[in-house]
């Protein structure tokens, strides 16, 4: 077997620790210079961590399969990030990770039936034909975990090294590679060091722009942009502003869910993080995906003064934008930023007062997309009930579903979507309990 310190790209894997563990057994289980109860104890506790690792990421059938797969998908190099949206790449890199390819061709083809027998361990059966216990993930939705146990199951096909790695570089092309590539949102955190990162959301709502009643002409204003971005044209960053409840929010994630096959990547920032912007854009500038930075509930009061770096960003940088980055915004104001009365009379010591009041005015200029979304009226909040009715079943007349929603609304925040939903919540709890 080829000694995987000769890997060239494909190093320091996520896992590493249980992935030069399970090498090491393999290498030398049959030494003389080792004790067979280490190795062997050794062997249970990879396995407790191949375990750990099937139960939190929903990994069924050949589990050393998945977890190869796993780390190759994961793991951003040289090669893979190249390869990322794109499929395979010319030049000398292809050739040194057929390099590696061959060597962890190899680790995915390795028979693990002598080396329990020698040791004396069990969990063969566990390690080849692993049964889920809900086929569930904690870190990833449904679809990106079997995509990976197919890529197992594919991978085990392949017959020659190129085959292995013209299956891993057709994964990379449909569906990216790492964080970015796995995940359709993520939220900006930061290391022990103090340095931002990025978190996967692994749990974004399912939500589709279909599921907004209503708001037809919003919603094709907000499609047409980003459609123009994910394809690669010119289109401009989105305000989505308006009465509470209305949709903003639900129609950002809606898009995530809509554009992900297609490289669109959600990261959401709170305004106490704006200092950070231009190091998020340092990390997702060279990559092959589109990515809005969103915004949810923005306004700024008059003495919060984070908005300059968000202009700074959006426009008048020395470094300009990059294009693969957007940013998409939520708020209940058309101006984001508080203006008294007073900054509009001469009452003030400030001199040019009409410069400080452009200076508010120009953060939501530098949106070229505005979208407004009204509270609905009387009729088009029933119309809304009447959707949502139908879609959960309630059987109720339509005039008992109005007479309860009308009453419902009077007490529990006035006409809008959130309202209508919340009703219904409501009624479905009744008819469950």
């Amino acid at each position: 077997m080829k000694n995987t310190r000769d890997l060239i790209l494909y190093k320091n894997f996520e896992y590493h620790r249980l992935f030069s563990d399970f090498v090491w057994i393999m290498e030398n289980y049959r030494s003389e210079y080792y004790n067979p109860d280490d190795i062997r104890a050794l062997y249970y506790e990879c396995m407790n961590g191949l375990i750990e690792l099937a139960v939190s990421h929903g990994f069924e059938g050949n589990l050393w399969h998945c977890f190869l797969a796993f780390i190759m998908v994961n793991h951003e190099n040289a090669y893979s990030t190249a390869c990322e949206r794109k499929g395979l790449v010319e030049g000398t890199i292809n050739q040194i990770a057929c390099h590696d390819f061959q060597i962890l061709k190899e680790l995915f083809d390795y028979d693990f039936k002598d080396m329990l027998e020698t040791l004396g361990a069990d969990g063969l059966n566990a390690i080849e034909h692993y049964r889920g216990i809900n086929g569930n993930s904690k870190v990833f939705n449904r679809r990106i975990k079997d995509r990976i146990c197919e890529l197992a199951i594919h991978l085990k096909q392949a017959r020659t090294a190129e085959e292995f790695q013209g299956t891993v570089t057709e994964f990379y092309r449909d569906f990216g590679v790492g964080n970015l590539g796995l995940h359709k949102a993520f939220y900006l955190s930061h290391s022990e060091e103090g340095a931002p990162i990025l978190e996967p959301v692994t749990r974004i709502a399912h939500v589709k722009l279909s599921d907004l009643v209503g708001y037809e002409a919003a919603k094709k204003k907000l499609t047409d942009n980003t459609e123009a971005f994910v394809d690669g044209k010119p289109a401009n960053n989105c305000l989505l502003f308006g009465d509470a409840g209305t949709g903003k929010s639900t129609s950002i994630k809606a898009i995530a869910n809509q554009y992900y096959e297609r490289g669109l990547r959600l990261i959401e920032i709170y305004k106490h993080q704006f200092r950070d912007l231009n190091a998020v854009i340092a990390m997702i500038k060279n990559r092959n995906y589109k990515f809005i930075i969103y915004m949810d509930d923005l306004s700024f009061e008059e003495f919060e003064t984070e908005y300059k770096y968000l202009k700074a960003v959006i426009e008048g940088g020395l470094e300009k934008k990059p294009d693969n980055v957007l940013i998409y915004a939520t708020s209940n104001r058309r101006h984001l930023i508080r203006e008294n009365f007073s900054d509009k009379e001469e009452i003030r010591e400030d001199m040019h007062t009409s410069d400080t009041v452009q200076e508010k005015l120009s953060l939501a200029a530098r949106f070229g997309v505005t979208i407004y979304f009204g509270a609905p009226t009387p009729k088009e909040f029933k119309e809304i009930v009447k959707n949502l009715a139908q879609r959960h079943q309630i059987s109720l007349t339509e005039q008992e579903l109005y007479e309860k929603a009308n009453q419902w609304e009077l007490s529990h925040g006035g006409l809008s979507g959130r309202t209508a939903q919340q009703f219904i919540n409501y009624l479905l709890g009744g008819q469950e309990a």
